[in-house]
């Protein structure tokens, strides 16, 4: 069950070990979390590609690859609101740790 309670999301969270739990509690959905897991690979990619080979338009795409998979897994399939803009920084890694959970086995695909 997705936790929209309102006193979580308008929490001050001090620390990413604070926050991560909370994360998971937006990303319960199969394909939310598949295509958070798509996004997230291709901003690494992008990344890497704009370094190795100096083609910096890779640079423009990576928060159209990033962020866009994440909204659409957001509002079509897990129907929350992408906490992305609110808790930026911890956001962001927790899309990392998560995308090095689910390589690791430490999180799986299909939460429900």
């Amino acid at each position: 069950m997705i936790d929209n309670n309102p006193k979580l999301q308008q929490r001050k969270y001090t620390s990413i070990k604070d926050f991560y739990p909370y994360y998971l509690t937006q990303h319960q959905n199969t394909a939310n979390r598949i295509l958070h897991f798509i996004g997230t690979g291709l901003f690494g990619l992008c990344f890497i590609t704009a370094m190795l080979f100096h083609k910096f338009a890779f640079f423009a795409l990576m928060p159209v690859v990033g962020f866009g998979f994440a909204w659409i897994g957001h509002i079509v399939f897990e129907k929350n609101k992408p906490a992305k803009l609110k808790f930026l920084f911890f956001t962001l890694m927790s899309d990392f740790i998560l995308f090095g959970d689910l390589i690791m086995g430490r999180q799986s695909f299909k939460v429900k």
